[in-house]
This record gives C-alpha cells, sequence and structure tokens, in this order.
C-alpha cells in the first residue's frame, strides 16, 4: 500500500518567504494559483496572452515565463504536456538557478524525457485527480480532491517538505494525496485515456445506435443513457463507497441483472486490449507517437475529429440537449 499524505503532514512555514511562481493560468493553473494565495501564499503568474489578462484582472502580478523562472524560488508548471517542452527548453530552463524547486502537475514531460532538469534543483509531482474548477470548488468548501504526490529529485535533501507545503497550500492533501512515481503518474493517466474512455465512449455510441435501431426515441435514448445525469450520480457513489457497495446501493432487480450478465463481458480480447494498450505507453511507443504527430502538425489527430464529428449521432444528441436545456417559456 502506498504512503496517504494528509493537511497534518504539510508544514506552510517551510514557504515562507518564498515566492511560488504558477506557469500557465488555464483552468488548473488559475486554481492552484488563487488556492495558493488564499492560504497566504506569495504568487506570481505566467500564462499565454489571454491567461495573462485573465490573471491580471484576478489580482495577480503576471509576467512571461522567463520572468517569472528568474524571480520565483518554487516554479509550478502547470502547462499541456505538448507545449511545455518548448517553453520550459527556451524561456524557463535557461533561467534556472540552483536552489529552486519545480512543481509539475503532471509527469508526462519529465517522466518521458522530454524535459531534463539540472541535477542542483528539486523536482517533484503534485498531481490533483480532477480538473481546475473543481479544485477551487472544494478548497472553497474546505473540501478536496484526491491527489498524486511524487519527487523525482531531492538536491536540498529538503524536497518532500516542500512540497507537502506546497500540496498543503493548494488544497491537495484535504482528501489525501497518494505517494507514487512519476512514472506511474503518467502511465495511469494515459491508461485512463486510452483505455477506459475510448472503451466508455465506444459503448455509449454503440449502445445509442442499437437502441435506436431497435426503434427507441432518440431523446428518451440519450436521456437514459447519459444525459439525465443518472449514470454521474452512480458514479459518484462508486467515488464515495467504491464499485461493490455502490452497486449494493441499487434495486434488486439492477443488482442480479449486472452480476448475472457480467460474464458476457468476460472477454479474453478485451483483457488483451488492455494489456497491449499499457505496454504501448510504458515502453515509449506513444509518447513518441504523439511527439511526432504534434511536430508534423497534428494530421491524424485532426481526421479523426472530422470523422467523428460528422456522425448523425451527434446532432441527435444535441437536439435532446437543447429539449432538455430550452427556456421556460413562463420566464421568457
Amino acid at each position: 500500500m502506498s504512503m496517504m499524505y494528509k493537511e497534518q503532514d504539510a508544514d506552510l512555514t517551510a514557504l515562507e518567504g518564498r515566492v511560488i511562481g504558477v506557469v500557465g493560468y488555464a483552468p488548473i493553473g488559475r486554481a492552484i494559483a488563487q488556492n495558493l494565495r488564499d492560504s497566504g501564499v506569495e504568487v506570481i503568474v505566467s500564462g499565454g496572452t489571454d491567461d495573462q489578462s485573465a490573471a491580471h484582472q484576478d489580482g495577480f502580478a503576471v509576467g512571461g515565463a522567463d520572468h517569472i523562472t528568474r524571480q520565483a524560488d518554487i516554479l509550478i508548471l502547470t502547462l499541456p504536456d505538448e507545449t511545455l517542452t518548448t517553453i520550459y527548453m527556451n524561456e524557463i530552463s535557461p533561467h534556472i538557478r540552483k536552489g529552486q524547486t519545480l512543481i509539475l502537475t503532471s509527469a508526462y514531460s519529465v517522466a518521458f524525457g522530454f524535459i531534463e532538469p539540472p541535477p542542483f534543483v528539486d523536482v517533484g509531482l503534485i498531481a490533483p485527480r480532477t480538473i481546475g474548477d473543481t479544485l477551487r470548488a472544494k478548497y472553497q468548501q474546505d473540501q478536496g480532491a484526491p491527489a498524486f504526490v511524487a519527487v523525482w529529485q531531492d538536491a536540498s535533501r529538503e524536497m518532500w517538505r516542500t512540497l507537502l507545503a506546497v500540496a498543503g497550500a493548494m488544497g491537495a492533501l484535504r482528501a489525501g494525496a497518494v505517494e507514487t512515481t512519476m512514472e506511474q503518474e503518467a502511465e495511469l493517466s494515459l491508461f485512463v485515456q486510452q483505455a477506459i474512455l475510448p472503451a466508455f465512449h465506444h459503448i455509449m455510441t454503440k449502445a445509442a445506435r442499437v437502441l435506436m435501431d431497435a426503434g427507441y426515441s432518440f431523446d428518451a435514448v440519450f436521456i437514459d443513457l447519459y444525459l439525465s445525469g443518472k449514470f454521474n450520480d452512480y458514479m459518484y457513489q462508486v467515488s464515495r463507497h467504491g464499485l461493490l457497495n455502490a452497486l449494493a446501493l441499487t434495486n434488486l432487480t439492477g443488482q442480479y441483472g449486472t452480476y448475472s450478465r457480467l460474464e458476457r463481458f468476460d472477454d479474453l480480447k478485451l483483457e488483451r486490449l488492455l494489456e497491449v494498450t499499457l505496454n504501448d505507453i510504458r515502453g515509449g511507443q506513444f509518447a513518441r507517437e504523439w511527439a511526432q504527430e504534434h511536430d508534423d502538425g497534428q494530421p491524424r489527430l485532426n481526421k479523426l475529429l472530422r470523422q467523428h464529428q460528422a456522425l448523425d449521432l451527434w446532432d441527435l444528441e444535441q437536439q435532446t440537449i437543447d429539449l432538455l436545456h430550452e427556456p421556460d417559456d413562463d420566464n421568457v
């Protein structure tokens, strides 16, 4: 079992007199910056043109990534994986100095060797397992979401103290942070993206097609499959109580229907697909493939997007969404 850190493990005095620079002000960076500031930490921000404007409006001192690197004692890098390497090499790396701390919110770039921090700085990971808006909302409600934490490089021999202090200040320890490795965080994230989400997307779209072909109205199909939020409610119970206990909260008809049909989906081919996906991730094949795809201008991604966007399924889905959220005639 991995080590679990909670708020009592954080000593925020480790941040006294230290400036934290948040590089990237998209939702996760914005949430982290605001949470840190509300915890009494001095924060400066860097981002793109629109992000810089938003950060300035939110009351932060802003500047380019090079300026933030020169000014900050602790750098939190929240940039997307596909842009982090270039910005790190061109704007951050030339200005890194001994004694600084680099903290990433995604281990991808370090784990797969796209950036290599110098040996004289501390390097770690704080990876909330939620989106930025939720991280911020939970902080404001004195709640939290689970996170992963890891130390990649401990040049100062004080990295864990610093890392946990930052995690505590951003609210990432309230629900508990699990100690992991950079490699495992990156691989787990990719596995969910490449195995779980494709399977979910595929089964939902196939289920919609099967039901509509069988004569069910499209609006009833989309509402019952996912637009009603019923599936979200079930997954919320899963997040609170686990898969087994969440299913026990359903009625007996549902429990019998689920358990008696589980074997239909116990397919060796599916297990093999999951194994192949994981092996591609762990061996670095996907990272190399995506790096080349991005460098080439994302032709395959753009083609796949066009193919999926062309499905008539989405027009029917949108009609159902519009039906659910149309204005109340009495309030017009």
